[in-house]
């Protein structure tokens, strides 16, 4: 007989541990058991600091990718999920996480930027992406994929773009590796992140915690029967502003965002 599996972490406790500075990881796919991770030093992409390549903007130009946010959340999770070839190893994104994880999305507390590209018969076919937690003024990103070159650094060029324009502050990436590096992402000890962590959750005069302080997401949540989570992150209405920015002018999308990243970086 199989073991049963453990229940999914509760979204409160792991929005808990998420304001708190640590977050969940597990040994393998199948692993049961999950372990709490706080580095002693973090990674961190400063939002003012994104490197846009000029070869990067090109391609945001072009606009060979239709970028979405939220569409497939589970589709993301599951790619983030396969093992990578690079090395090899097992997933630390275990059943158990996708399905905690997949829980706090339908709360409004996770979101996913996806990249897309047609198929050979014309069908959307998700080549990219990458999701993470959102909440008050942060966004901690856990993990990205890319199937085709360049898909995964679209996704957090739009990402960068919609978090600058919810007035968000802190975009944790947790462990540097030399792709983020590339892109502006920086490693501080994670007693200096905590310190940015905790001016980012501050409360306005009126007591909201922040932009996300009643996010549709998790309005729409608790309508459906959901429970809604305070001070989540609007990143999804961000994400929308932007497409209605580029729909009210002669620009594409992507023109768009790499004006702005161009503009600021």
């Amino acid at each position: 007989m199989h073991a049963p599996v453990p229940p999914a972490i509760a979204p409160e406790l792991l929005l808990l541990a998420y304001r708190s500075g640590i977050f969940p990881m597990s040994d393998h796919r199948d692993d049961p058991e999950i372990f709490w991770v706080e580095p002693r030093r973090r990674a961190i992409l400063p939002l003012d600091g994104f490197h846009l390549s000029r070869s990067l903007a090109k391609v945001l130009r072009r606009g060979r990718f239709t970028v979405t946010c939220n569409r497939d959340f589970a589709g993301v999770m599951e790619a983030c999920a396969a093992p990578r070839r690079s090395d090899g190893g097992e997933s630390w994104i275990s059943h158990r996480i996708a399905a905690s994880y997949q829980q706090l999305h339908e709360l409004g507390g996770a979101h996913s930027i996806e990249c897309w590209l047609d198929d050979a018969d014309g069908r959307p076919a998700l080549v990219g992406g990458l999701y993470g937690v959102g909440f008050d003024r942060v966004f901690c990103g856990e993990s990205m994929f890319s199937r085709v070159p360049d898909a995964s650094k679209i996704a957090l060029a739009w990402l960068v773009a919609a978090l600058r324009r919810a007035g968000v502050e802190l975009l944790d990436c947790q462990f540097i590796t030399p792709h983020l590096a590339s892109m502006g992402a920086v490693e501080i000890t994670q007693r200096r992140y905590v310190s940015l962590l905790g001016k980012a959750q501050r409360r306005d005069q009126s007591g909201a915690a922040g932009v996300g302080a009643g996010a549709a997401g998790a309005g729409e949540a608790a309508a459906a029967g959901g429970e809604s989570l305070d001070g989540v992150l609007a990143l999804p209405e961000a994400f929308a502003a932007l497409l209605a920015e580029s729909e009210g002018s002669a620009s594409s999308p992507g023109n768009v965002i790499a004006q702005l990243l161009t503009h600021t970086s």
